[in-house]
């Protein structure tokens, strides 16, 4: 053929392919086209365009012509060093093969074989960018020598074929982002909706539930969509998006389909146009609704629960299970504990540094339990730095599950029930006290009986000792806040005993007033001295004496003193009897020196006892 019709020949190669890809969008059809015209062109009837994968390693036969249906789409060639692919397209240029038989430098793929392949021509095609897309290769079945003419075509024809394929991949992308957002659109239960430029019109591609699909731009979608009293905060959130050209996202209120108003979370991003211009607002809206109403009722229950626990006077703590930390503690525990809430939010075992160290550890048996699914109620004392004090503490705990049913948190309340324990020991103390006296008094009245009886006094008498007693014992429980005279009080104490008149008993000293907390523990002694004396003192019979003196001292501060000396003597003691250490000794030695700060010297002599109270008085 002569050259100038040949090269008319592939000039209307160029062109046909250039209009057929111009009218195809389909990247197969426009490849396969690429082939046909240029085994037409060479005569070959045969080629194919290979692709090279995503893993870089090998290419597909993406399209070709005068092949087997086994073949395009289907084959994959390594990129080996040893194939004249991937050697053609590593050195960026053409590669001739005029007969494979006599190649020594590459290996021929088997199946290039076996369709009776014998000379190749392997031309590098590129897209923009110059990244290497894969290779024309056209096929001959007998021995050829290409010519320059054929492969300055060739490269020509590669060098058209690029920038096609970039193209119609770049228009593939765009129709799969495309159907991706329409799916998205579609599936989505979200308010799909595209701005102006500058928001003043607005396009719902997709309403639910608040907006309905008008698919007509809105100019007044502001006042009709948006509540009133957002109305403000849309607009200088809109404001302040244009101006800096960010995301717009927002929570409000906006009008349903049925005019009733719910909350949203409104989202906007901006689309550019060729040179970069915002040429809209593509966004979507969710209804939040009911995850709004819930936020409301969770922070409407935390402000309650704080106002609760922050006016009282127990201590509630919550800690975070999964981290060992303190998430919240009511002021009340800074009262409680002496130590400042910080501390202990910091390092919860500050906490357990603050209990005290013999009951350690059984404060820490507390939370295993919650782990476990428990509720404990845990007792323990707490030494407050502050002052010293030691302070029972009754703490009660209990899990917190989240949605899943998972312990997530313990919660807790402590309350402060010192006096609680102070009472029940100083009730403990009454009854035993009560006991006591009760055993005592019907000593007592036995004693005053017998001794009555054994004088030969009347009836009257002892009725009258029994009123006596009635007098002691009433000055004894007395509450009121009246004072008591010391000397009524000795006098009272010892009337169920003593006649009128007898020399058995000797009481002086001056008048002095005790309040009423002084008069029931000081009364309490002398009636334990008096008790004493009734069975195996003074008062036992008739040849023992009983002294009761008083006077005012000074101490070295010049406050005042109250001295009381029980002295009793004409007893017969026997020596080989150990003093007895009973409840009434303990009352008289040791609580009056804790109630009254008094100080007691009590000693049992050869003829009697022999008791020194000395206590402060106002």
């Amino acid at each position: 053929m002569p050259g100038d019709e040949q090269m008319i020949k592939r000039q209307r190669v160029l062109g046909d392919f250039g209009e057929f890809a111009l009218r195809s969008e389909s990247l197969d059809e426009v490849l396969t086209e690429a082939c046909r015209l240029v085994g037409e062109a060479l005569g070959t009837q045969r080629a194919k365009i290979l692709e090279i994968q995503e893993d870089d390693q090998s290419l597909l036969v993406r399209a070709g012509v005068g092949w087997e249906p086994g073949v395009v789409g289907k084959v994959c060639l390594p990129m080996s060093e040893h194939s004249s692919e991937t050697y053609s397209i590593r050195e960026r240029k053409p590669m001739i093969m005029r007969d494979i038989r006599q190649e020594m430098r590459f290996e021929i793929p088997a199946f290039m074989k076996d369709a009776g392949v014998i000379a190749l021509a392997n031309v590098p095609i590129f897209v923009p960018g110059r990244k290497a897309y894969g290779l024309l290769q056209v096929d001959a079945g007998e021995p050829r020598d290409f010519t320059d003419a054929d492969t300055e075509f060739l490269r020509t024809y590669a060098v058209i074929i690029g920038p096609v394929i970039d193209r119609l991949r770049k228009i593939g992308d765009l129709r799969a982002t495309e159907a991706r957002f329409h799916a998205f659109v579609t599936a989505s239960s979200d308010v799909v909706y595209r701005m102006s430029p500058d928001w003043s019109e607005m396009l719902v591609l997709k309403g639910r539930g608040f907006l309905d699909d008008t698919h007509e731009p809105s100019t007044g979608w502001l006042d009709h969509y948006i509540h009133p009293d957002d109305q403000p905060s849309v607009q200088a959130s809109i404001a302040q998006t244009i101006r800096t050209s960010s995301m717009f996202d927002l929570e409000h209120r906006v009008r349903r389909a049925d005019g009733s108003f719910g909350w949203t979370q409104s989202r906007a991003v901006p689309i550019r146009g060729q040179h970069g211009r915002i040429v809209e607002w593509l966004g979507a809206a969710s209804d939040v609704t009911r995850r709004k109403i819930a936020e409301q009722t969770v922070h409407a229950n935390e402000e309650r629960f704080r106002s609760f626990a922050e006016n009282s006077a127990s201590t509630l703590w919550i800690v975070n299970t999964d981290t060992g930390r303190l998430e919240y503690l009511s002021p009340a525990f800074e009262a409680m504990w002496g130590e400042p809430r910080e501390a202990v939010m910091a390092d919860l075992g500050r906490w357990l540094e603050l209990v005290h160290p013999d009951d350690r550890e059984q404060a820490q048996q507390g939370m295993p339990r919650v782990l476990n699914s428990e509720t404990f109620v845990n007792e323990y004392r707490i030494v407050r730095p502050t002052d010293g004090a030691v302070r029972w503490i009754h703490d009660i705990g209990f899990p917190i599950r989240n949605g899943d049913g998972r312990i997530h948190r313990a919660g807790g309340i402590a309350q402060d029930v010192t006096e609680e324990k102070q009472t029940a020991a100083r009730l403990e103390i009454v009854i035993k006290e009560l006991q006591h006296r009760s055993r005592n008094l019907l000593g007592i009245v036995s004693s005053v009986a017998e001794r009555t009886l054994e004088r030969g006094k009347p009836l009257a008498t002892f009725g009258d000792r029994l009123q006596a007693l009635g007098r002691s014992q009433g000055l004894l429980s007395q509450g009121g806040n009246d004072t008591v005279e010391v000397g009524a009080l000795v006098r009272a104490e010892l009337a169920a005993h003593v006649d009128d008149g007898s020399r058995q008993a000797t009481i002086s000293g001056p008048e002095v007033r005790l309040t009423a907390r002084q008069v029931q523990n000081f009364a309490l002694a002398l009636h334990e001295l008096t008790t004493n004396a009734v069975k195996y003192g003074a008062l036992k019979d008739d040849s023992g004496h009983l002294s009761v003196t008083w006077e005012i001292l000074r101490d070295r501060r010049k406050h005042r003193r109250l001295a009381l000396n029980w002295v009793e003597s004409g007893v017969t003691v026997d020596p080989s009897r150990e003093p007895r250490r009973g409840y009434g000794t303990e009352l008289i030695q040791e609580a009056l020196a804790y109630a009254l700060q008094a100080k007691v010297d009590y000693s049992l002599g050869a003829d009697g006892v022999r008791c020194r109270i000395e206590m402060p008085i106002s």
